[in-house]
């Protein structure tokens, strides 16, 4: 048999219409260096291959502005959802050092938020390269699929932890959810995501060892950040197609390493530290709200301003004066964590670029990076959650029908749980939910 199968596209379809949205801590010390170096790269704002109309930068991304409307817009997802859709999540917000983000961001033909971006870039490099190339790539979704499985799995219990505390179900006695207790879990998700990172890097650099003059020459032609570069070859071109009878998380996989191969080694530092607004606290069902509408559809251009837009309407057209406020207090508070974010995202991705250059990256600083990375995503989810549910508490009927209007998901249902965009049938089982909250509080006689 063959090793290079051709890919289900069918398959592929109902997962990749969006391509990639898909040591323990060093010291104090070291912490507050990284706030601070964070800060600085905020404010500089590096972004130095604009083309397209719009200014996205990680300064953007940082922004009170920014920060508050995706922050609402997570808020409307999660007191209007459930669940199910706030297990949904595309495959490119996990192992995102690779700069894939900020060229779909930057390009300049507006293509970046349509599944066609994916299917384009992926298909040019799987168009190119050869059949030992491509094989290693398989080999590596081969490895790594159950990986990605299990890693979205971790997601879970945290998720419904969050929603016994919307729904103000928490254990019977507990003062509600324990923030230290969260700030570690997502650590611990965050370590697993940096190990699958660093192994996805030590192969794309491997196959960037490979590469023919002809090959490279094929490759320059195509502009970082302009669709209208890239020759018209996708994964529907017979040419490129691989994988038949795999998972679909396998050919997810599959793609990820071909689009991602292309953004890295045509990228920079700055490119693979770039993070959208939503990129984190992912556990509220903002992207189910955002994009289920478009799944299904092949050329389907997702709105850049719908998180923004449904985000301000939340807090200034249905919310009170305390509700918003809740919510108006979280950019403050998690300044420190998102400006320590960058320089730390910043780290990785130096490390992980040594493998480009034929050097060895320092392994056990990217797995505590990693490990850091997700301490203060919990940290800001904590922020999320709690003042989420407190304004969930507090709704009349009326703001609530409001907000179901704003939603705009009617007939829309989601599905139980999702690994990634994959809607699973059954209610997943779940363990050690209760471990997120306080202890009950003891009565004392």
């Amino acid at each position: 048999m063959s090793v290079i199968k051709k890919i289900n596209v069918l398959g592929l379809i109902t997962i990749l219409l969006f391509g990639l949205w898909y040591t323990p801590w060093l010291s104090s010390a070291e912490g507050r260096e990284r706030v601070k170096q964070g800060r600085k790269i905020g404010e500089k704002g590096r972004n130095k291959r604009q083309r397209g109309p719009r200014k996205y930068s990680i300064e953007q991304a940082i922004s009170d502005n920014a920060q508050l409307h995706t922050i609402a817009f997570s808020g409307l997802a999660f007191i209007t959802g459930d669940f199910g859709a706030s297990t949904f999540m595309p495959p490119g917000k996990v192992c995102d050092f690779f700069g894939f983000q900020y060229m779909r961001d930057i390009d300049a033909a507006e293509k970046g938020h349509n599944p066609m971006f994916l299917n384009r870039v992926a298909g040019n490099v799987l168009h190119v390269l050869s059949n030992e190339q491509k094989q290693l790539f398989m080999e590596l979704s081969e490895e790594q699929a159950p990986q990605l499985e299990d890693l979205a799995k971790m997601r879970l219990s945290l998720i419904k932890a969050f929603h016994l505390q919307l729904d103000n179900e928490i254990p019977k006695g507990s003062s509600g959810l324990n923030q230290e207790a969260v700030i570690q879990y997502v650590g611990e998700i965050f370590t697993r995501d940096a190990q699958l990172s660093l192994r996805r890097a030590e192969i794309m650099a491997k196959v960037a060892a490979m590469l023919t003059t002809e090959q490279k020459a094929y490759l320059a032609k195509m502009r970082f950040g302009d669709f209208n570069t890239w020759p018209d070859v996708d994964i529907r071109d017979n040419k490129v197609r691989a994988g038949r009878g795999k998972s679909q998380l396998f050919n997810v996989a599959f793609m990820t390493y071909a689009s991602e191969f292309f953004s890295w080694t045509a990228g920079s530092v700055e490119a693979d530290t770039y993070f959208c607004p939503e990129r984190h606290g992912t556990y509220f069902g903002g992207f189910y709200m955002k994009d289920m509408p478009a799944m299904g559809k092949r050329n389907y251009d997702i709105s850049t301003s719908v998180t923004g837009d449904s985000g301000k309407a939340f807090l200034n057209d249905v919310l009170n004066q305390q509700q918003r406020g809740l919510i108006t207090e979280i950019p403050d508070k998690q300044r420190a964590a998102i400006n320590e974010i960058i320089n730390v995202r910043r780290e990785i991705s130096q490390q992980l670029r040594k493998l480009l250059n034929g050097e060895k990256p320092d392994k056990e600083k990217v797995i505590g990076l990693g490990r850091r990375y997700g301490q203060l995503d919990g940290e800001m989810s904590w922020y999320y959650a709690t003042a989420f549910a407190k304004v969930n508490q507090t709704l009349t009927a009326e703001q609530r029908a409001a907000l179901t209007k704003l939603r705009n998901l009617d007939g829309y249902t989601s599905a139980p749980f999702y690994i990634y965009s994959r809607g699973m049938k059954t209610q997943p089982q779940l363990k050690n939910v209760d471990s997120f909250f306080f202890a009950p509080e003891k009565v004392s006689k």
